[in-house]
């Protein structure tokens, strides 16, 4: 009787199971027998020829030879805290290379908090947000964020660099199409990559490429009207772009967006802090409502001079990247006195909103002050805290340049300037880069560290280029 209902029971399954699973599970199950009946045929090497293939073996070194004046090897040793002055390899210099647009990081009452926070907590969280790691400065973080730009809600990552990194693959997915940038950042490029979306790269602020772009994909989209009704279409720019200073043409983009209806994701990691009449970025700065941006994510390590990123906007977009987000679930969360270093750098925003104003001016100071140099032409925007120097006349290639420019650089450190060349994974960049010296602008900055600064770099670069 048991035999009977079994045989029934596989009747059933076999009736009820397609043909091609039938035929491919039979397919599958002759294979695995082959190989373990399969015998590998000839006769086995004998000991003399086994010794003989031992003594001729030549692994491959673990490590590959390296070029002794490869750049990376070349560390400049920072002897002092970072701020408006550093020491770098034994000389005080001014520092305009590291990102503390507002000169937070030498704020004692900000270092005053983290510490009072570093005695209450201790120094890590050791387990990341969805288990152990959410402490209730974390969620006052979030919350104080989302309230200072308007939007429903926020999340913080740890990692600056992962914050849109991750967003992006948390929401598009193969199938998708993102448009973007050519000129966007490494850690958008990462998200890009892990996405494994359908990437359109327009040409540098260039609104009419970009249109273009848009306007082939909705002819490609009228041949084939089923597969676009699935297919999502996203925008991705930045701010400030890090590569070449230069501010996003944002009002134009919200109306493309509007026009071809993408989702518009903005990475605000040097314009948050540093544009706008309060500090709250480009949005601000172009009077945009942000409830045209899906997504605004921005690093914490510049001028909130902590650690760490966030990413804001409505509840959907900020609880999704709980569950989706890789560098949110599987990192550690912020520490918790870095985490009140943030906080109480939004006070000081909402405190004393003319800093971002005295930032602004610094910047377009610099500027107006660089734009004279005789062997080096400046690029960026007036407003941008972050500004490139790249030589007046183009070299034979990208290594002459790049020696040239870190003979500048270390020169002018000796003189008391520490300037650094734009650091780039060159062979992993989306398009070419050109070297250049990244010049970072610090609020507090004077009239004659300007004036100072510029002749050192001008001297210097005369007589090396």
């Amino acid at each position: 009787m048991m035999g009977i209902q079994l045989f029934n029971e596989l009747g059933s399954i076999f009736r009820n199971t397609p043909t091609y699973a039938l035929v491919l599970e039979t397919l599958l199950l002759i294979t695995v027998i082959a190989l373990l009946l399969h015998k590998r045929g000839g006769r086995g090497l004998s000991k003399e020829q086994q010794e003989s293939l031992i003594e001729q073996y030549e692994p491959e070194p673990l490590v590959a030879d390296t070029d002794p004046d490869h750049p990376l090897l070349r560390t400049r040793l920072v002897e002092s805290r970072v701020g408006k002055r550093i020491v770098v390899n034994g000389h005080n210099c001014l520092n305009l290379g590291s990102h503390n647009y507002l000169g937070l990081l030498e704020d004692d009452e900000i270092l005053e908090e983290a510490c009072k926070c570093l005695r209450k907590y201790g120094v890590g969280s050791c387990g990341p947000r969805g288990f152990y790691g959410t402490m209730d400065v974390h969620l006052e973080l979030e919350d104080r964020l989302a309230k200072f730009m308007g939007l429903e809600e926020a999340i913080v990552y740890s990692y600056g660099f992962s914050t849109v990194a991750s967003a992006i693959p948390a929401y598009a997915k193969r199938g998708d199409i993102i448009f973007v940038d050519e000129a966007v950042n490494f850690a958008i490029q990462k998200g890009l990559d892990a996405s494994r979306s359908t990437i359109v790269f327009f040409k540098h602020n260039d609104v009419q490429d970009l249109e273009r772009s848009l306007q082939q994909q909705e002819k490609r989209d009228q041949q084939n009207p089923k597969k676009a009704q699935k297919t999502r279409r996203f925008l991705v720019v930045e701010g400030i772009y890090m590569n070449t200073g230069k501010l996003c043409p944002l009002p134009e983009l919200v109306e493309l967006r509007k026009k071809y209806k993408l989702r518009l994701f903005l990475d605000e990691t040097i314009s948050f802090g540093t544009l706008g009449q309060t500090g709250r970025g480009i949005t601000e700065h172009f009077n945009v409502n942000r409830d045209e941006i899906d997504l605004i994510s921005a690093s914490m390590e510049g001028s909130m001079a902590t650690i760490g990123g966030f990413c804001v906007g409505s509840h959907f977009i900020a609880e999704h990247q709980r569950l989706s987000g890789l560098g949110y679930i599987f990192s550690a969360s912020l520490p918790p006195m870095l985490t009140q270093a943030a906080i109480s750098a939004l006070d000081r925003f909402e405190r004393e909103p003319q800093i971002f104003s005295q930032l602004q001016e610094r910047s377009r100071q610099v500027h107006t002050q660089f734009k004279l140099f005789t062997k080096l032409k400046l690029g960026g925007d007036e407003l941008s805290p972050v500004k490139h120097l790249y030589l007046a006349e183009d070299r034979e290639s990208f290594e002459v340049e790049s020696k040239l420019l870190s003979q500048v650089s270390d020169k002018c450190i000796e003189r008391g300037v520490a300037v650094v060349e734009a650091a780039y994974l060159r062979n992993r960049e989306h398009k070419p880069i050109r070297p250049s010296l990244r010049i970072v602008v610090n609020r507090l900055l004077t009239d004659n560290d300007i004036r100072e600064t510029f002749d050192i770099i001008e001297a210097v670069s005369i007589a090396e280029l």
